[in-house]
């Protein structure tokens, strides 16, 4: 049987480790050619051998706008289009209120706004009518914890792209989505926590927020992404898309 995303190319920023591997290893599996992104290159290097040759990894950082041109070059020399453009390379850090820099908040906009906005910008021209926009949102852009006002900040900025964007390309029946998880296991959120029994305490904490009392995978987030990727989600643009336990639900 055909995948969902059989013939497709795709791209995943951010796609060497947690959500965005996963991702790119179940588009692979669905049947999809897909371009990895990341800034460093052992981790390209891991994940261009987890895609079994149905895709490649390219060194790029998404708030560097010469090297989104390098890989927006790269990928219409070697494939000359994208049907499916996931910009999820992200990330954030704790900062109290009165304890917010400008480099911190920098950091945070410049990766999780300014890239996620110049992505698919400059992915537009090679992105076929009808393709699909997926972004990486978070239901801490919906809720509220301590220290994290900058990160939340960033991401409930996606969804008012997703919302704006929607309404920029439909002329051209491209679909704009976004994906908000939850606490998920990842490299990331573990990088939240100095050492391993912080983590614990952490992670405890984080599960029992959740109404379902544990963190999430990054292979669930996976298949939500496929979905939105795929024609099963043909009549589907403008929306954020919880996959978050019902954290920023109930």
């Amino acid at each position: 049987m055909p995948g969902k995303l059989e013939g497709k190319i795709a791209l995943v920023t951010g796609g060497t480790a947690g959500i965005g591997l996963a991702t790119a290893q179940r588009f692979v599996k669905e049947g999809a050619y897909v371009f990895v992104t990341g800034r460093r290159q052992p981790a390209l290097d891991a994940a261009s051998q987890l895609m079994n040759g149905r895709g490649a990894a390219v060194r790029a950082d998404a708030s560097n706008l010469d090297d989104l041109d390098r890989l927006f070059a790269q990928i219409k020399r070697d494939k000359g289009r994208l049907d499916v453009v996931y910009a999820n390379a992200g990330g954030g850090s704790f900062a109290p209120l009165g304890g917010i820099t400008e480099e911190h908040f920098d950091q945070t906009f410049n990766t999780n706004v300014k890239g996620t906005l110049f992505t698919v910008q400059k992915a537009l021209p090679l992105v076929p009518d009808g393709g699909s926009i997926i972004m990486t949102s978070s239901s801490a852009g919906s809720t509220a914890m301590p220290a994290f006002s900058v990160y939340s900040a960033s991401k409930a900025a996606i969804r008012s792209f997703a919302r704006c964007w929607t309404l920029d390309l439909k002329d051209r029946q491209i679909r704009v989505n976004v994906v908000s998880p939850g606490p998920i296991e990842t490299p990331g959120i573990a990088g939240l926590a100095p050492n391993q029994e912080q983590r614990k305490r952490f992670y405890s904490m984080l599960a029992s927020q959740v109404p379902l009392g544990r963190m999430g995978r990054p292979d669930e987030i996976a298949r939500v992404a496929v979905f939105l990727a795929s024609d099963d989600s043909s009549f589907v643009t403008g929306i954020e898309l919880f996959a978050d336990g019902g954290i920023a639900q109930v």
